[in-house]
C-alpha cells in the first residue's frame, strides 16, 4: 500500500512522468487540458477547465509563453500543499521544461486525492479543505 503525502514533500520527482500514465498522457498529448483541469482544482472552481484551457493555449500560440500561465497554477498548488520550489522556482521550470512541470503539478493533485480529471467540484465532496490534513 502506498504511503500517505507527507506535508511539505512533493510525492513525486520532476522527471517521474512516466509514473503515472493518465496524467503523462495528457500533459504530453493535449498540455492545454492538463493545465485546464489543473487550473480548475488549483483555483477551487473559480477557473472552468475550458477557460484554463483557452487562456493556456492563446498564451501559449500567439505569444509563446504559456509558461507565464501554468506556473501561476504550480504556485498555487505548492502552496496549498506547503511543498518546496524545487528543482528551481515555479517560473523557470514552467519555461525550462513545461511538460515536466505540468506533469509533476497534475500528479501531485491527483496523488493528494483531488484528481484534475474529475475537476473541483467532482473532488469537492470527498475531500479536505486544502493545506488541512488530519493526523492520528
Amino acid at each position: 500500500m502506498a504511503q500517505p503525502p507527507q506535508p511539505g514533500q512533493w510525492t513525486s520527482e520532476f522527471c517521474d512522468c512516466c509514473t503515472d500514465c493518465d496524467s503523462c498522457c495528457c500533459t504530453f498529448c493535449c498540455t492545454c487540458v492538463a493545465v485546464g483541469r489543473i487550473a480548475n482544482v488549483a483555483d477551487l472552481g473559480q477557473t472552468s477547465c475550458g477557460e484554463g484551457c483557452c487562456i493556456w493555449t492563446a498564451l501559449q500560440c500567439l505569444l509563446g509563453f504559456g509558461c507565464v500561465y501554468s506556473c501561476t497554477f504550480r504556485k498555487k498548488v505548492r502552496s496549498m500543499f506547503n511543498l518546496p520550489a524545487t528543482p528551481c522556482n515555479d517560473f523557470f521550470a514552467d519555461c525550462c521544461c513545461p511538460l515536466c512541470s505540468i506533469s509533476q503539478t497534475y500528479r501531485e493533485l491527483k496523488n493528494r486525492g483531488m484528481d484534475p480529471a474529475l475537476g473541483y467540484r467532482g473532488n469537492a465532496p470527498t475531500t479536505a479543505p486544502p493545506g488541512q490534513f488530519m493526523e492520528k
